[in-house]
Formats: structure tokens, C-alpha cells, sequence
């Protein structure tokens, strides 16, 4: 799989996840489109969106409700593309937003592999390849980065380190859409800083690609050890995302509900 391949797939499925072409992702100008639920979408994507900002560098695709494009579209027209994803513009999207009972909840930055920069890196520890039978029973807090417990059945592979018999690192991938995987890593706080997670992400990078499917990499922009991970392990960073949820959901997170 190439570069190309992999780029070509991935703005597929944003397309299918915003509700627009895959080109317009790559114009000069910002585009508002209205969002709709399809089938194909990443499964943990709750469609339609009421306000989402999607930018691979060169503009906006906001895939928003009716009601709320004036204010999205004064925001976009105000701002650039950059400050649009941070404070203190967002700020202005924020407050706007209120009038229709949201606010900006979710900010990430993705990443995707460059086939040019991908290599095997050493682990001081085993590591194995673990399947869902594998993996059945470690759907715990310690690897809840790595495994989805209210996805189950998307988990489909994962990559663990093992000290002796016991596990210390795990990276796994599920199938939130048909030709992409998300990759997620856990690694026990004894066990940092020794390179587990580059080598079993870079591990489980490498399987994906060969079965044919893109394996992408989710990080918050402060989560910095995140971000050098992927870095590390040969991604490139590929798209920003902002979604806006409603006010009582927000309130939920911040309450730890």
C-alpha cells in the first residue's frame, strides 16, 4: 500500500463521516454541509452531527444541522483555518453555540502512517499477536485505551508485551470502519519509557498494512507522549477534528459520568 493509497482512504472516509466529496477536503475555500446518519461511517460516530469541523490543512468541512449554519458560516468567514481550532477564537464558536443548547467537546488530532518512515522497533520485552479469543478477558481499566469494552465486537487485533507472563504493554485496533483501523495503546506505569509502546504500535501498524487495511492514530494535541508515539513509530499528522455535543452531555464528561 502506498502513500497515496493510504491518503485516498482516508479522505474516502472522512467524506462518508462529514457527508461530502472526498475533494472538497482539499479546496481552498471552506465548505458547509449538512449532516446526515450512513451506514458506512465510523462506527463510533454519533450521526448526524449537530457541529463538526474536520481540517486536512487547507480549509474547513463543517458537517452541521440547518439551524446552525449563520453561525458556522460567520465563524469560518472570520477566522483563519489554524485559529478556528483553537482558543481564544473558539471561544466565539463556543458561545455561539449555546443558543442551541452545545458546546465544543471533542478535539483530536489523527494520524497516518508514511510507508517511507515505517520500521520495526525493538521491544525490551515478548510481544505477541492476540486475537479477540486472546483478548476476551482483558477488558479492563488498564487496557481500556487499547480495548473498547462497549465495542467489543470491532476489537479484531491486538499486539501485547509480555514480562514473562505477564502483561505489560498492549496496542489493539478495531474495525470502526470497513478499510480503516484505529490503533489504541496501554502500557503499565512501571513500564514506561522503554519504548514498549513505540514497538508494539509500530508492530501492530505493520499488520494492518499487510491485511490490507490503514491503520490511524488518535491523540489530543496536549497529550504530548501520544503524540511523539506516533511520531516515533513513522505517522504523519493528517487531519484536526472539533465536535460539538449537547450542553448536558459536556456537563456529564466533566462530572466524570
Amino acid at each position: 500500500m502506498t502513500n497515496q493509497d493510504i491518503w485516498r482512504i482516508a479522505l474516502g472516509q472522512s467524506a462518508v463521516d462529514s457527508g461530502c466529496r472526498p475533494e472538497d477536503f482539499l479546496e481552498e475555500t471552506n465548505k458547509i454541509v449538512i449532516s446526515k446518519p450512513h451506514p458506512d461511517a465510523r462506527k463510533y460516530l454519533a450521526l448526524p452531527f449537530s457541529c463538526d469541523l474536520v481540517s486536512y490543512g487547507r480549509n474547513i468541512v463543517a458537517s452541521v444541522q440547518p439551524e446552525i449554519i449563520p453561525a458556522v458560516q460567520k465563524y469560518l468567514d472570520t477566522y483563519t483555518v489554524p485559529h478556528c481550532f483553537e482558543t481564544p477564537n473558539l471561544h466565539v464558536l463556543d458561545e455561539s453555540l449555546r443558543n442551541f443548547g452545545l458546546r465544543v467537546c471533542f478535539m483530536a488530532e489523527y494520524f497516518l502512517p508514511d510507508v517511507n518512515h515505517l520500521r520495526s522497533l525493538a521491544c525490551p520485552y515478548e510481544i505477541r499477536l492476540l486475537h479477540p479469543s486472546d483478548f476476551a478477558e482483558l477488558y479492563l481499566p488498564a487496557w481500556s485505551n487499547a480495548l473498547c469494552e462497549k465495542r467489543k465486537e470491532l476489537d479484531v487485533l491486538a499486539a501485547g508485551a509480555y514480562d514473562g507472563d505477564r502483561l505489560v504493554g498492549l496496542a489493539g485496533c478495531s474495525a470502526d470502519c470497513a478499510d480503516m483501523r484505529q490503533i489504541g495503546i496501554d502500557v503499565l506505569p512501571d513500564y514506561r519509557r522503554q519504548g514498549i509502546a513505540a514497538a508494539l504500535t509500530s508492530r501492530l501498524t505493520q499488520e494492518i498494512l499487510a491485511a490490507g487495511k490503514v491503520p490511524f492514530y488518535c491523540a489530543a494535541w496536549s497529550n504530548l507522549p501520544s503524540v511523539r508515539n506516533a511520531l516515533k513509530c513513522g505517522y504523519k499528522p493528517a487531519w484536526v477534528e472539533i465536535t460539538a455535543k449537547e450542553s448536558a452531555f459536556v456537563e456529564k464528561m466533566n462530572l466524570g459520568l
